[in-house]
């Protein structure tokens, strides 16, 4: 016997007004029905498991990567496939001869038939260092060659290079390292492979606040996200803000808006944070649904003045709180020491609205909330297909408007587009959650639309979401981190790899470059400002 989900009704041959709509109503309720239903499983599913926890047994597992949709609108987004990569260049040759015993009478010689056959050569070097020595009666003292950059202690500069590029890119952790070079033959134990990954790194911390600093002005926008991040078992955030030159990464213990203000402001604490309450203070205060008209204009304060205030006036947490925001983001706006970022591309969290002038929302981001959407009712789906057609087809209206545009807005066009949206996200379809989802993206219009008017913004934030995956490759592997030490030194180092992947650099030989001392080739943070003056944003 077929049920409601089976049967093919046709509302729109139903001529009977009041019955379409009941039918209508009905659908509606089935499919409100089963999404309740569906989070009352996993809620109860939760209650158990931690039931059985609380008796000493275990819940059902939780495998991680495990969805049971996919909102992925990667097949959508892209117009073209990709370039296959092309194999590096081939330094040496070897010619097979035929032996000619085994040759017909007849066979005569007609070249070669070449093919390219990639290897590796791994070698171990043991190096002697014979430092010459003088003795200085007068002074009572040896003096001592120095030790060449980079072979400080019992290993080299290359041996070094491999085992940062291994826990980094190759995400190995400390014991798998250790074993992988004792392999080849390196005599080395696992407490060596730990000072050769963490200790001595300022110069690398160095290059990391130079590539932040050369990205951040760059472009005209940055890309931000952040995911979970694991500090000696407690959970923390990895911070990602990136553009198509640099992706930077940073850990926090939160990721409020003060967090985020406190990277952008390049301090280390809310505490060494500016704060003053000016006009924007005011008007930033008043959009979060407070007032305050007590504070001094104009002066500077510092973190510990304002909390001595907000418990002078019993001001709660919460208005506290808010009342930091605001004056500690009008203070980023006012300085003139390091560059502020104006545009934001991102998600729709809420602690990256408000920090720059503008904000522009990803496409992508909103297209999946329409991807989790499950109608059980054949109308229904036909309903959510059509209009994500529409949907991916204005996408790509926009794809062409930036390539036409080549950074200069064409207004005529712009305001085209807009009217295109206001008709597609005012459409009615009559399944109400879809309805629903079409009217929430209706009001972020201002902030998907934003590329009308700055065409060199992309119109998705993948660039930082991939970022963002880096590190959660990482934590997979590793967990956690166990020291304030380790966690910086993740942290620099993965904004070196992903930014010389960007810029094209070969990390092993930068690596190796500023390991020996060498600082022949050009710094990331100069390749940076060389590029971002020739070569325009990617969408």
């Amino acid at each position: 016997m077929p049920t409601l989900i089976d049967l093919g009704i046709d509302l729109d041959a139903i001529t009977d007004p009041n019955i379409r709509t009941a039918i209508t109503q009905l659908f509606n309720l089935v499919e409100k029905l089963a999404s309740e239903n569906d989070k009352l499983r996993i809620e109860n599913q939760a209650l158990r498991d931690e039931n059985a926890r609380l008796k000493g047994e275990q819940g059902q597992p939780h495998i991680r990567g495990r969805t049971r949709t996919d909102i992925s609108s990667e097949k959508e987004r892209q117009s073209a496939g990709k370039a296959p990569k092309a194999k590096g260049s081939r330094i040496s040759n070897l010619t097979i001869a035929i032996d000619r015993s085994n040759l017909p009478a007849d066979a005569v010689p007609k070249g070669y038939d070449t093919s390219i056959v990639q290897d590796l050569v791994i070698t171990t070097d043991v190096i002697e260092l014979k430092r010459e020595t003088y003795y200085s009666p007068s002074l009572h003292k040896t003096i001592t060659a120095p030790v060449p950059a980079g072979y400080e202690g019992a290993f080299g500069p290359r041996l070094k290079a491999a085992a940062i590029l291994l826990k980094t890119l190759g995400n190995m952790t400390e014991p798998t390292i250790t074993s992988l070079l004792r392999s080849f033959g390196i005599d080395i134990s696992k407490s060596s492979v730990d000072r050769i990954l963490l200790k001595d790194k300022q110069s690398f911390h160095d290059e990391k606040q130079a590539i932040f600093t050369a990205g951040i002005v760059s472009t005209s926008y940055q890309h931000i996200d952040d995911t979970a991040a694991r500090v000696y078992g407690a959970n923390q955030h990895s911070h990602v803000i990136c553009n198509p030159y640099y992706s930077a990464f940073f850990t926090r213990e939160h990721k409020d808006r003060l967090t985020v203000l406190t990277i952008l402001s390049q301090v280390d604490s809310q505490e060494k944070l500016p704060y003053v309450w000016n006009t924007e203070a005011n008007v930033i205060l008043q959009t979060m649904g407070w007032l305050l008209e007590l504070l001094p204009r104009g002066r500077p304060l510092t973190h510990g003045e304002l909390t001595l205030f907000a418990s002078e006036h019993s001001l709660s947490k919460a208005y506290t709180a808010r009342l930091m925001e605001a004056m500690a983001i009008a203070a980023y706006h006012e300085r003139t020491d390091i560059p502020i970022v104006s545009i934001f591309m991102a998600d729709d969290a809420p602690q990256f609205k408000l920090l720059t002038d503008l904000l522009a929302l990803c496409w992508i981001h909103d297209g999946r909330h329409y991807k989790k959407l499950q109608p059980r009712l054949a109308r229904h789906r036909k309903l959510l297909d059509s209009f994500l057609d529409q949907y991916w087809s204005f996408y790509h209206e926009l794809l062409d408007y930036k390539a036409h545009c080549q950074g200069v807005p064409d207004h005529e066009q712009a305001a085209a587009l807009t009217e295109r949206f206001n008709t597609l996200f005012t459409t009615v379809t009559g399944y109400d959650q879809l309805d629903e989802r079409i009217a929430k993206t209706l009001a972020k219009k201002h902030e998907l639309l934003l590329v009308l008017k700055h065409p060199e913004l992309p119109l998705h934030n993948n660039p930082a979401e991939l970022g963002a995956r880096a590190q959660v490759r990482k934590r997979d592997v590793s967990l956690h981190t166990m020291t304030d030490e380790g966690t910086k030194v993740v942290d620099t180092f993965l904004t070196i790899t992903e930014t010389a992947k960007k810029l094209g650099v070969n990390i092993y030989d930068y690596l190796l470059d500023r390991i020996t001392g060498a600082y022949e080739m050009s710094s990331l943070a100069d390749i940076i400002r060389e590029k971002s003056g020739q070569v325009s944003a990617t969408t």
